[in-house]
């Protein structure tokens, strides 16, 4: 049985929306980000001479149209009910990706990913002393050339005590960023896919990155080798672009795998070939995020689902990593328990609150692109 969540508050986000990401650091689990993507045309004019004719007009001036992407990172403050207050704006070059780093300090830590191929780093701070919580930016570190999209990025202290960030630019390479001297910056870079990486995420080592990309290829990459090659591509089990990869934070061996063709696949990535369980999402799976809780929801896997809705997946998944010595395909059992289908447009950004579930449920924020939409439900 499916059970439709209810919305429990929206928000116009003015520009289209599309991350959404909840502090997980304990003290702070009320903040959450959305970020905005928008991309303008500006249109200039200057005097032709000779025999221009392309964009010509009668008066003898020639018009150029421009394309810039701009966004706003937004910062709000939820309640376990789902009720949330807008506390900043941030302008800045659009959003792809956003992260919080899992480390433990005073100011929790975001990475952003731009449009314009930087990766931009903020503290948050709600000390007693300040009036109101904000964000404030420490870093911009210019990852790629301008004219290259950061689209994705993870921070390595989801799983591990390392805090480093990997990134998929629109070039097809990936790159890692390490602390030094007190800031960040690019240790690693590489070509990865033919075509534009979607996404990149780090395994449960901090040598151990995944990458998927439009080339509808999964690919595992071991940081302590030269990178020439990956230590495992998977071509044959998507039809569609590889779109979003996250770890599973509890069971070190299994990993989610979204893709432009509307499966969700669970994979042990020591057999990345064979899909333990494969889900039919109705539409592409952009975002893919496991339930923090240590509960029996660990296994819940929320998903956006691009044109339909946002959804959450619960897996029957045998076995503990630790007796498990081989996984054969179809190893698992999943069923999707929860849709929440409010969203008038491209749902994008998906995430779940870190706090105390309420009666089984976890609450849960979602974005949609073109209705430029933000809205918190329970699932």
């Amino acid at each position: 049985m499916v059970v439709s969540a209810q919305r429990l508050k929206s928000f116009d986000t003015n520009l289209p929306a599309d991350s959404v990401e909840f502090c997980p650091s304990p003290g702070h689990w009320e903040y959450f980000v959305c970020g905005t993507y928008q991309l303008q045309q500006e249109t200039t004019t200057t005097e032709t001479t000779g025999e221009q004719e392309a964009e010509r007009t009668d008066n003898g001036v020639k018009r150029r149209t421009a394309q810039t992407r701009v966004g706003q990172c937004m910062l709000m403050r939820a309640s376990p009910s789902g009720e949330f207050e807008h506390l900043q704006s941030v302008d800045m070059p659009a959003i792809l990706d956003m992260k919080w780093s899992h480390s433990s300090t005073p100011s929790p830590l975001l990475a952003i990913a731009d449009a314009v191929g930087a990766l931009r780093f903020y503290n948050l701070n709600d000390a007693a002393n300040e009036s109101r919580a904000a964000l404030h930016e420490f870093q911009v570190l210019q990852a790629t050339e301008s004219s290259n999209i950061c689209l994705s990025l993870d921070w390595s202290d989801r799983l591990t005590s390392n805090s480093k960030v990997v990134a998929s630019i629109s070039n097809g390479r990936l790159l890692v960023a390490d602390p030094v001297n007190g800031e960040y910056a690019v240790t690693r870079d590489w070509h990865a896919h033919d075509y534009e990486p979607w996404i990149a995420a780090w395994g449960w080592s901090p040598d151990i990155v995944h990458s998927g990309g439009d080339d509808l290829c999964w690919k595992g990459w071991d940081l302590r080798t030269d990178l020439a090659t990956p230590m495992f591509q998977n071509k044959r089990s998507f039809e569609g672009g590889v779109t979003s990869i996250q770890c599973h934070p509890q069971r070190e061996h299994y990993i989610a795998v979204g893709s432009y063709d509307s499966h969700v696949r669970i994979f042990d990535v020591r057999q990345p070939f064979k899909p333990m369980v494969t889900t039919n999402v109705g539409g592409g799976g952009w975002r893919v995020k496991w339930n923090p809780s240590s509960s029996t929801r660990k296994d819940d896997l929320l998903v956006a689902c691009m044109h339909d809705g946002f959804k959450i997946i619960r897996h029957s998944l045998n076995g503990e990593p630790s007796s498990i010595s081989s996984t054969p395909d179809g190893d698992g059992e999943a069923s999707i328990v929860v849709k929440f289908d409010d969203h008038a447009s491209l749902a994008y950004g998906a995430d779940w609150y870190h706090g105390e579930e309420q009666e089984g449920t976890t609450l849960a924020a979602s974005c949609s692109f073109y209705d430029h939409c933000l809205m918190t439900w329970r699932g």
